[in-house]
């Protein structure tokens, strides 16, 4: 019978190591806050309310909110993007105007396994790759905005088990 270190055998079997890109880096094992969730839109003042009722929406169901300009952890800003969704229980991309940015954050959300909310001011900024998937349309103005916040806070209770 062969000797076989239970510990090292066990670390390789049960966790076994997730694949690491070289664009930037992960942990090598998922540390998730229970607690944070990520908003992802472009960076442009205009977003601001938009992110405040995002803010509000997690804030109401216990959870912190935060955008990559809300952390500077990193001399890269895409590391501190991506720490920030890898850290995050939920991920809310804003889809409006298609930007780019936003569209690879979501991707990023989608490959760790990130519960990813999508809102739009408009469907046809929702590329085709993603129509398959729920989505929560808002209008940029007050009303709109106090709307976006109940769906999100209604949407992230569902995916809270709340």
């Amino acid at each position: 019978m062969e000797d076989v270190d239970l510990y090292r055998f066990l670390l390789r079997n049960v966790r076994p190591r997730r694949q690491r890109p070289s664009v930037f880096e992960i942990t090598e094992h998922e540390s998730i806050e229970t607690t944070l969730a990520s908003a992802m839109m472009p960076f442009d003042a205009a977003f601001n309310v938009v992110y405040a009722s995002v803010r509000e929406a997690a804030d109401n169901v216990g959870l912190r909110c935060l955008r990559a300009d809300d952390i500077w952890e990193n001399n890269e800003i895409i590391q501190d993007v991506v720490s920030l969704i890898d850290r995050s229980r939920i991920v809310i991309c804003d889809c409006t105007g298609r930007n780019p940015n936003v569209f690879y954050e979501a991707g990023i959300a989608h490959t760790l396994g990130r519960d990813a909310i999508l809102i739009t001011q408009s469907e046809h900024d929702i590329p085709f790759d993603l129509r398959h998937l729920r989505y929560v349309k808002y209008l940029n103005n007050a009303e709109g905005r106090a709307s976006l916040t109940q769906a999100l806070q209604s949407r992230i209770q569902t995916l809270l088990g709340h």
